[in-house]
């Protein structure tokens, strides 16, 4: 027989082939497939959020009118000379929207990073540290029955002059105990496994056993934790600015656009509708944004490298 009539070997089953799967992405997954949809998803998801942060950034320099400057008749119509019509004293509504977003976002943002990173460091420690846990949960248990309005007058009562410096100060107050009691339930888990119990022993401290050993495999819970406690502080904060606590008239935010729009709401919904959805939208997409990321799966839950040792080492 010639070696032309010779039937060819099949070609080699390539370990993708053989796995089952079609061509594989970047990361390890078929292109195109699941990964590629999960970060679609997530984009989606980001996009209203970025877009907002986006303009409350530029905003001063997009915005067609100044701040303070009347360009219309109180409570007018949408039309051309404002696209959003006048408020009560005929400012353009857009122009003070794209002005109003910047502290509301940078507030709360400052917040969720604040009571989100304190919350993880005690969190961690408190379950390595059962006195220290037992003050954290005495804490969270009063701070908890405090609701957040009342506790916001107090310490603007206590910081006259604080403004939105004395809401930021009462959301981290308040906020920190409940966080710490979650990230501590998520700990308590892992500060029960081998790899925790071999850095004991071997005499760590605890720092290095909280930091080193319990944090790194937090990461859902964290990115959780965040984009609750950013969400939170958003409505807090707009929440404090329509009860005038915080930002005072003639500033332009977004929560006291409300309050100061609510009598001609007939006249002109949008001086009061578009701050509202903006408040909305901002909390929603960021809450969206966070679950999808906190939900994305991650390594398996792994100890240090010296824990690892120490473990295997018989």
């Amino acid at each position: 027989m010639n070696a032309a009539d010779t039937p060819a070997d099949p070609p080699a089953d390539t370990p993708a082939d053989v796995a089952g799967g079609g061509p594989r992405g970047a990361h390890g997954g078929p292109a195109g497939g699941p990964a590629a949809g999960s970060r679609g998803r997530t984009l989606r998801r980001i996009a209203p959020g970025l877009v907002l942060v986006l303009l409350a950034l530029t905003g001063p320099w997009l915005a067609a009118h100044p701040l303070d400057a009347p360009v219309t008749a109180p409570y007018a119509a949408a039309g051309d000379g404002a696209v959003l019509g006048g408020d009560q004293l005929g400012r353009d509504v857009l122009s003070r929207l794209l002005h109003g977003g910047s502290a509301l976002i940078g507030g709360a943002l400052l917040i969720a990073v604040a009571v989100t990173l304190l919350a993880t460091v005690l969190g961690c420690f408190v379950v390595l540290h059962p006195t220290l846990g037992r003050a954290v949960e005495r804490a969270a248990d009063v701070l908890i029955l405090l609701p957040p309005v009342l506790g916001i007058m107090l310490i603007a009562l206590a910081w006259p002059g604080g403004g939105r410096w004395a809401v930021i100060a009462a959301a981290v107050v308040l906020g920190t105990p409940y966080a710490v009691r979650i990230v501590a339930s998520a700990a308590a888990p892992l500060a029960r496994a081998g790899y925790v119990e071999a850095a004991t022993a071997r005499g760590e401290r605890l720092s290095y056993i909280a930091l080193r050993e319990l944090l790194p495999n937090l990461r859902s819970t964290v990115l959780a934790l965040f984009g609750l406690r950013f969400v939170e502080a958003v409505y807090v904060i707009s929440m404090a600015g329509f009860l005038q606590i915080g930002p005072q008239p003639p500033a332009a935010d977004w929560a006291l656009m409300v309050r100061e729009n609510a009598p001609g709401i007939l006249l002109n919904p949008w001086a009061v509708l578009a701050p509202s959805l903006a408040i909305a939208v901002l909390a929603i997409s960021f809450n969206l944004a966070s679950a999808s990321l906190s939900s994305r799966p991650s390594r398996s839950i792994r100890p240090s490298r010296s824990s690892r040792k120490a473990v295997t080492t018989p």
